[in-house]
């Protein structure tokens, strides 16, 4: 099993910058892809980005390119997402989760409990 805890998130305005971490446990987390997750109220979940368990790739939602950056410590067991110039339309739950099979939502098999980013105008 691994287990997924989020933080970072919060309320901040238009322009501004946060940076979600995810801790990880569990004996193998360097061997899955990592991966953040959006859920905004009324929508299904979407992708953000994803990492090569490796660190090597890295994979971007259109809406959030050149604005927020995954990487990841396999050292510390941690995964992040930097987010810069955050936009209104960036307000949603924010979730990591792991995959040790692809990159399909579907097969992101372990997820944390989720924290609120909230952007305002």
């Amino acid at each position: 099993q691994v287990q997924l805890v989020e933080s970072g998130g919060g309320l901040v305005q238009a322009g501004d910058s946060l940076r979600l971490s995810c801790a990880a446990s569990g004996r193998t987390f360097s061997l899955y892809d990592m991966g953040w997750f959006r859920q905004a109220p009324g929508k299904e979940r979407e992708f953000v980005a994803s990492i090569r368990w490796s660190g090597g790739t890295t994979f971007y939602a259109d809406s959030v390119k050149g604005r927020f950056t995954i990487s990841r410590d396999n050292a510390k067991n941690i995964v992040y997402l930097q987010m810069n110039s955050l936009k209104f339309e960036d307000t949603a739950v924010y979730w990591c989760a792991a995959s040790g099979t692809g990159g399909a939502i579907y097969e992101y098999k372990y997820w944390g409990q989720g924290t609120q980013v909230t952007v305002s105008s």
